[in-house]
């Protein structure tokens, strides 16, 4: 691997194009930290979408954010140009590609960003000039290592290797606002990627409202504003008191929410690393996609899983009867809470 663009000199201005998922985000934070440790006086700038940006408003590795908007005002060819431009304005010296897509690559090659790196994956390792080859080991590694390994290999190295989030005063006097000061347990019954990553939303009710009677406490239920369904069907199952904020905060109120909250209960989702991040106790559920590559990165997580012959599928929806699912009971669920909650 060549390393020239990067071994020539110190970059002072540093844009980092960041996943587009949340929980594929938070993985990348550990990686955030090494950059910010290895260039402590570089100006450090996260370019995300509108829902990932939000994460990294307040961030001790990042200084700023800028937007790019590919549903909005950076829609299309045209969409595209005018994001190059904003960035070749902004005279960067090195483009860290957390992003795997050639789209990455080649908005950082457009844009005339002298030192681009980041993986040769999507067939764009002509567009990058600090390239770092994929093997089939590194495909098994845990996203947060997957990232890590890449700015390793660059010679980048430092930090604490952990999660990292954060929310700034204002944002925790909100959420003292909805939750007081009792730390609830919270429930997250969706998942943006699809269906099939998504427990079934009674048996989410039952394990809410036992914990809820064994341990006092109220349930706070979070998701995006599309799982608001979900979220009143869960609600209206309980017998307990619930919190249903389902649809109804923005990235940064959802932070604030889960740091706030006791255990969290939930399924493979960007708030479970959301909640990693803050060292939430965690419940995870999984059915189609590979927790060995994808679990919260943390020592206070309960695993709940059922081995089947067709999981990890990785798909969206479930082709057949969602068994990987419908096998969890929630005795499975609750008795992974208590152990947490206990310890």
């Amino acid at each position: 691997m060549s390393k020239t663009c990067l071994t020539s000199q110190q970059p002072q201005r540093i844009v980092v194009r960041g996943t587009n998922w949340i929980g594929d985000a938070v993985m990348t934070t550990p990686a955030l930290s090494a950059l910010r440790a290895c260039y402590p006086e570089a100006e450090i700038v996260m370019l995300a979408n509108p829902l990932v940006a939000e994460l990294f408003r307040v961030h001790p590795a990042i200084d700023r954010v800028m937007v790019y908007d590919r549903k909005g005002r950076h829609k299309g060819v045209g969409g595209f140009l005018t994001m190059a431009n904003e960035l070749r304005r902004e005279k960067f010296d090195l483009a860290v590609l957390l992003q795997n897509a050639i789209e990455a690559a080649l908005l950082a090659f457009v844009a005339r960003i002298p030192c681009r790196a980041g993986y040769t994956t999507d067939g764009r390792r002509l567009l990058l000039n600090a390239p770092v080859t994929v093997t089939a080991a590194d495909k098994l590694l845990h996203h947060t290592d997957y990232y890590l390994q890449l700015l390793g290999r660059l010679g980048i190295e430092g930090g604490d290797g952990r999660l990292c989030l954060t929310i700034d005063e204002q944002e925790q006097a909100w959420a003292e606002s909805i939750l007081g000061d009792e730390r609830v347990i919270a429930v997250n019954p969706g998942a943006a990627y699809g269906s099939a990553k998504r427990w079934i939303p009674e048996r989410f009710a039952e394990v809410a409202d036992q914990l809820a009677a064994r341990y006092q406490s109220r349930i706070l239920l979070t998701g995006g504003p599309g799982e608001s369904e979900i979220g009143q069907d869960i609600a209206a199952a309980m017998n307990h008191d619930v919190i249903n904020m389902v649809g109804q905060t923005t990235v940064r109120q959802m932070m604030a929410l889960l740091a706030n909250s006791r255990l969290l209960v939930t399924n493979d989702s960007g708030p479970m690393h959301v909640a990693s991040a803050f060292d939430i106790p965690i419940v995870a559920v999984f059915g189609s996609t590979d927790h060995t590559t994808t679990c919260p990165a943390s020592e206070r997580v309960r695993i709940v899983r059922k081995e089947t012959d067709c999981a990890p599928c990785l798909l969206r929806q479930c082709p057949t009867d969602h068994r990987c699912m419908t096998a969890i009971e929630a005795s499975d669920v609750i008795e992974a809470a208590c152990e947490l909650l206990e310890k």
